[in-house]
C-alpha cells in the first residue's frame, strides 16, 4: 500500500467533488504481474470527480448475509471523472490524460464490513 500526504484526497464539503493527486510516488515495475523482475519507477495522477445527478440509495446492508454483493449502504450520484496520469523507469516514460464521457463514473459515500452497524 502506498501512504499518501493526507491533502491528496480531497471532498468538496457538499460531497459533489472530489480530487485525488499524487506526485513522483515510488513504485515497482515487474514487466509481468507478480513477475521476478522489479524495477525501480514512480508515477504521477491527478484524478477528479463531479456528480452530475442526484445521489441514490443502493445497497442493503445488514439486510444480507455478509457476503453477500449487496452487503453495503450508500447514497451514488452518477459522475464524470478526467485524470491525467505520467510515469517513468530507467528507458521508458509515459503520459497520457482520460475522460468517463464514453463510459461510467460515480461518486458517494459507501458503508460496508464493520461499518454497517
Amino acid at each position: 500500500m502506498v501512504e499518501l500526504p493526507g491533502d491528496a484526497f480531497e471532498v468538496s464539503h457538499d460531497g459533489r467533488r472530489a480530487s485525488l493527486e499524487a506526485k513522483d510516488v515510488c513504485v515497482l515495475d515487474s514487466f509481468q504481474f507478480g513477475g521476478p523482475t522489479n524495477v525501480p519507477a514512480s508515477v504521477s495522477f491527478k484524478v477528479r470527480w463531479e456528480a452530475t445527478g442526484r445521489r441514490e440509495r443502493r445497497g442493503s446492508g445488514t439486510d444480507v448475509p455478509p457476503t453477500d454483493p449487496a452487503a453495503f449502504l450508500g447514497r451514488f450520484a452518477v459522475a464524470r471523472s478526467t485524470g491525467s496520469f505520467s510515469g517513468s523507469e530507467v528507458g521508458f516514460s509515459f503520459i497520457g490524460r482520460g475522460d468517463t464521457d464514453d463510459t461510467f463514473a460515480e461518486l458517494g459515500p459507501e458503508r460496508n464490513g464493520v461499518f454497517l452497524p
